[in-house]
């Protein structure tokens, strides 16, 4: 009797498109696995931890749908000094600097090898060094005073109902605590741009694609309302949070 064994590489498929040729390594005992992904115009390396207790292991497929989102609206982009939270790998940042060239800040929950993973995922992809990165835990105190973001942007974050009122409570700080960042129009690289935008400043702009119960998802827009925060659905389920008018 003839025994065959046969050996093949795994392919995944997500709404970013294909992804092969994973490799797996261990960096200080920690697993990863880095796969390439299709985003529009540019295929990424992302390295991606093999478990995360808190999520910050995957890329989401909203991700994908996000990024083509923001392409169609880049103008809304131009000009933005941009946080990004539950930024997970990196790889939206990383997307949206090398196609835009845009300011933009990572943070996520404050765990060093998340952190780690993120500038790597960046220099990985050319560039270097790495954007700034905040290790933040929602909820608890901002490590910086005054917010000078006047765009925040998240994809897929409503994963864990019992975090809604700390990621609420952070919302909440980064748009009442927002002041423009004064630049000197004799600095490098100044420039001009239109103060009139489809979004407000400051404004949260976040796409939420994964499937929960309707009452579990209300339950952070209704606690937004309350906040006093104003929600408007852009469409494709794209929402833009920002104050409520005095």
């Amino acid at each position: 009797m003839l025994f065959l064994t046969l050996s093949y590489a795994p392919l995944f498929i997500t709404l970013g498109g294909f992804f092969a040729d994973e490799k797996i390594t261990d960096s200080q005992n920690q697993n990863f696995v880095e796969r390439s992904h299709q985003f529009p115009g540019m295929v990424l390396l992302v390295r991606e931890f093999c478990f995360h207790e808190l999520n910050a292991n995957l890329l989401w497929p909203g991700t994908f749908a996000f990024a083509e989102w923001l392409v169609d609206h880049r103008s809304w982009l131009e000009g933005r000094k941009i946080l990004e939270l539950g930024s997970g790998t990196g790889a939206l940042a990383i997307f949206l600097h090398k196609s835009f060239k845009l300011d933009i800040t990572t943070s996520d929950y404050d765990d060093r090898s998340i952190e780690e993973n993120i500038s790597h995922n960046f220099q990985t992809n050319g560039i270097s060094p790495a954007h700034p990165h905040l290790n933040h835990t929602w909820g608890d105190a901002f490590p910086i005073p005054d917010s000078h973001w006047d765009l925040i942007i998240a994809s897929d974050i409503l994963l864990y109902v019992k975090q809604y009122p700390n990621l609420i409570k952070t919302l909440s700080y980064l748009l009442k605590t927002y002041t423009p960042e004064v630049i000197d129009s004799d600095s490098p690289g100044y420039e001009q741009h239109d103060v009139l935008s489809a979004l407000p400043r400051p404004a949260f702009l976040m796409s939420w694609r994964r499937r929960i119960g309707k009452e579990d998802e209300s339950l952070f827009f209704v606690g937004c309302e309350k906040a006093g925060l104003e929600v408007k659905h852009l469409g494709s389920r794209v929402y833009c949070i920002n104050l409520k008018p005095k």
